[in-house]
């Protein structure tokens, strides 16, 4: 099987190239990836001299670049996306073009080339949040109510891809997952910034009062959900994909904490975002029941394999850690 996987520098990308291969063997892989500042090649590094791999540096907006690469493959796997909600609402001009225009262009190429069989990757942000304390949980039948403009472009995205299903019969199926964590992962985002902060003994800024909830998936799991989902997925379906680990980000951070033996009194609660959604909660149930999905992790296991995996290589993420990202983590939270 020969696959294009879209956004396969970052983060749950890089992990599924990194699942394909162990995977399957004899699985071919071209990587389409902008580079932009949370693509990073050293994640595939292994595989530079592998035949069966192959980076392309590009934007999945640009149809000359996808013209040339969508008719060379089986399956398409959309993982690319701008996908930080604050850097949404710093600058929603390039959520809008990468996660909407660039789909789209994806979706007219894999139409155009032979009907080509397409999987995109959204969120659990596309329903808007729910009430803190209540049992309720998204479903694929729960509304769409997007907060910021990266899960309104996500939304926009995903109603594209089931259009192309309803007017041209294109095979498609989408999947919305919960919060992911572990390696590779870009060292802005919640989990990857309270690691390397506390290992660093440096302060863990914490949006409002850290009651906020969201419900946790090892990447490694979400990985296993996908291929599934190619493997034996209905056309035109979404199917949710979680692992009824919900914690607020304060449990999440005590947690990290914990683990390192580090103190407590590194939490630092800085002002809440705007729009900031209260709590993320999915029902796996259809994945579940349908496709027998069965996560191989829990919480603890799953972050303790990637502290593990960030103490192991420092190396990776000192690289990120640059002068560009110091001043955007500033701005951001007021403080280095």
């Amino acid at each position: 099987m020969k696959y294009l996987v879209t956004g396969g520098a970052g983060f749950i990308g890089s992990n599924f190239i990194h699942y394909l291969f162990g995977k399957y063997p004899d699985a071919e892989v071209i990587n389409l990836d902008k580079l932009t500042y949370a693509g990073n090649l050293d994640n595939l590094k292994r595989y530079e001299d592998d035949l069966r791999y192959r980076f392309v540096k590009g934007d999945i907006a640009d149809p000359k670049i996808v013209n040339q690469l969508v008719p060379q493959v089986d399956v398409i796997v959309n993982f690319a996306a701008e996908s930080h909600v604050d850097r949404s609402i710093l600058a929603p001009t390039e959520f809008v073009r990468t996660n909407v225009l660039g789909t789209q262009t994806l979706l007219e190429a894999a139409r155009k080339f032979g009907n080509k069989r397409f999987h995109h990757i959204s969120t659990d942000e596309v329903f808007g949040d729910l009430p803190l304390g209540s049992k309720d949980k998204f479903t694929e039948k729960t509304a769409y109510n997007p907060s910021s403009p990266y899960s309104a472009s996500k939304a926009a995205s995903d109603h594209l891809v089931r259009a192309y299903y309803k007017t041209y019969g294109l095979p498609i199926t989408i999947s919305n997952c919960s919060n992911n964590y572990g390696p590779y992962q870009f060292i802005e985002k919640f989990t990857a910034l309270v690691i390397i902060n506390a290992m660093q003994n440096k302060k863990l800024p914490i949006y409002g009062h850290g009651r906020n909830i969201r419900d946790w998936i090892y990447v490694e799991d979400h990985c296993l959900a996908i291929d599934l989902i190619l493997q034996k997925g209905k056309m035109g379906e979404t199917y949710l994909v979680g692992t009824h680990n919900e914690k607020s980000n304060l449990e999440v951070v005590k947690e990290i904490l914990k683990l390192l033996g580090k103190s407590e009194e590194l939490i630092e609660f800085v002002n809440d975002r705007p729009g900031h959604d209260l709590r993320y909660a999915i029902d796996p149930t259809k994945i579940e029941r349908e496709l027998k999905f069965k996560a191989e992790y829990d919480f603890e296991t799953g972050l303790k394999k990637t502290i593990e995996w960030y103490q192991t290589n420092q190396d990776w993420w000192q690289k990120r850690d640059d002068k560009a990202y110091q001043e955007y983590y500033q701005k951001l939270y007021g403080q280095k």
